[in-house]
């Protein structure tokens, strides 16, 4: 108990915490779509953060697959300023476009932007030029700016949603093969071995990716990497026929769900990400074959990751915490705040609902999962921006 307590006090409140009520820096996801401009009967960036909020998160970072994609200083002005009509309710950080309208032909404007954005990224689309590949880390590098990848090799994808793998053969699906992330991975790790660039690999969903990552570390290659939870908690043998399963990249194989819980214990995978890409629930009915890729994680992570992880014995509390908070913050130089906390019962028992959701996203794999732990209170900047039974909550 001390040493728990210890790990995650609050100073001179710890005392008042039980024995499963826990408070922790607020937590910290450096990959999220909040749809807006653009997109806002999917999400708007106030209802990303309220999900964000009762999900423990107290900063998050919004990729820019919008309308206008943030590609120059005048489109990362429209974004901005949804995100201050918001109201603050959670930091969120803009990421800048790599390529003109994300179509991978055309460098974005990244000097003008790089002083108003956590990184850059094209994520939703894989840069498919080496040559445009190099020279973006190029300029990254002498920027000192992040760029965080979306492994994608669009030649190998043949029209494939979820993993080729032995469910996507008896059930009549066409696979994404392992391939189609891995090859990028390696090449990207090249490129940034030699340009020095600050790499990122974002949603890593395979083994051949942690082991190319874990040998690029060695080697000294500035690289860390994120994955979700679906990743880490689900492999195709979990699939059902509805739309709520089709995420890019797919879940895969039990024996990549393995190395992924692996090498986020030894440190390969530095961060737990959620990819939170909410869609209208029409986009979503369609099933395997033809819903839209993405599902919501923000408001579920930590009690399923709790439950999955921690409650079974693959990683400790300390790890999955780290992971969340500490973890991409240094990696993103995204301040820790000590008036930013959350607080937990490990003990409460629920159900993921998604008609809870304070999101306008209900798509997730983990609907129906029973789970250990309850947000209690999400405090940012010293204000409560979500409690549990709070007036006018949507978590209550």
């Amino acid at each position: 108990m001390t040493e728990r307590k210890a790990a995650f006090s609050i100073p001179g409140e710890a005392g008042a915490l039980s024995p499963e009520i826990y408070r922790f820096p607020g937590f910290c996801d450096v990959h999220v779509h909040f749809r807006e401009p653009g997109f806002s009967y999917k999400e708007t960036i106030a209802s990303g953060s309220r999900a964000a909020a009762r999900g423990g998160y107290t900063a998050v970072c919004a990729m820019p697959n919008l309308n206008p994609v943030p590609d120059s200083p005048e489109h990362l002005a429209a974004e901005e300023a949804c995100i201050r009509g918001a109201g603050g309710i959670v930091d969120v950080y803009p990421y800048g476009a790599l390529t003109v309208g994300e179509k991978g032909t055309e460098a974005a404007r990244l000097e003008e932007m790089a002083p108003r954005v956590i990184a850059f990224s094209d994520d939703g689309k894989g840069v498919q030029s080496e040559s445009m590949m190099r020279s973006l880390m190029e300029r990254c590098a002498k920027l000192g700016k992040i760029l965080a990848a979306h492994c994608e090799d669009e030649g190998l994808l043949r029209g494939g949603y979820i993993h080729d793998g032995v469910w996507a053969r008896l059930h009549g699906h066409r696979g994404i093969p392992s391939e189609s992330e891995w090859g990028p991975v390696a090449r990207d790790l090249r490129l940034a071995k030699e340009t020095g660039c600050r790499y990122h690999v974002c949603h890593i969903s395979c083994r051949e990716s942690v082991e190319l990552i874990r040998a690029a570390k060695r080697e000294g290659v500035d690289v860390t990497c994120e994955t979700a939870p679906h990743y880490l908690l689900l492999d195709e043998g979990d699939l059902e026929e509805d739309g709520r399963f089709r995420m890019n990249p797919p879940i895969r194989a039990r024996e990549d769900r393995e190395a992924l819980v692996e090498a986020l214990a030894d440190g390969t995978v530095d961060m737990i990400a959620t990819d939170h890409a909410p869609h209208s629930r029409e986009e979503k009915s369609r099933g395997l074959a033809g819903s839209a890729f993405g599902v919501v994680g923000l408001e579920c992570a930590f009690p399923v990751l709790y439950t999955g992880l921690v409650k079974t014995g693959k990683i400790t509390l300390e790890t999955l915490i780290r992971r969340m908070t500490d973890a991409p913050r240094e990696r993103f130089s995204i301040p820790r705040r000590a008036d930013d906390w959350t607080e937990w019962d490990l003990a409460r028992e629920g159900t993921v609902d998604p008609e809870e959701f304070a999101g306008m996203g209900h798509a997730t794999p983990f609907a129906g999962r029973r789970i250990y732990g309850q947000c209690l209170k999400t405090v940012h900047a010293g204000k409560t921006v979500y409690e549990r039974g709070g007036s006018g909550n949507a978590g209550k």
